[in-house]
């Protein structure tokens, strides 16, 4: 990440949002998409919640739905598109490298901390 570029930039919303994280982290896992269901029961969601979530991935042209009969049922299945794929991947690129940084900067803080702490010694 370059000095001057924003985290809002490299950080894209969308993305940050746990429960979109959890949805999308399960679809890179599945080329064939998964079901609304399984993707709910997966991630633990309502239905009404998923909705929401998916809604907002689908206006973002991350997901894309499919909406089809199986055995006379209904069934959706919501897929990663490739581009979605793209910018998740560079969303996570992005975020490795921040919790990177911030990792180093506490290490190196933790470092300054101890060498400040005056030292005692032992009366014998």
């Amino acid at each position: 990440m370059h000095a001057n570029t924003k985290k809002e930039d490299v950080l894209e919303r969308v993305f940050h949002e746990p429960n979109r994280m959890a949805i999308l982290s399960l679809l890179c896992a599945s080329r064939e998409g998964l079901a609304f269901t399984e993707l709910r029961d997966r991630c633990g969601l309502t239905d009404g919640n998923l909705n929401r979530h998916i809604k907002v991935l689908e206006e973002e042209k991350v997901v894309r739905c499919a909406k089809m009969f199986v055995n006379g049922k209904p069934r959706t299945t919501v897929f990663l598109t490739a581009s979605g794929a793209k910018r998740f991947q560079a969303y996570l690129d992005a975020l490795t490298a921040v919790l990177k940084q911030a990792k180093a900067a506490m290490a190196a803080e933790k470092k300054l901390v101890s060498l400040r702490l005056p030292r005692f010694e032992a009366a014998t």
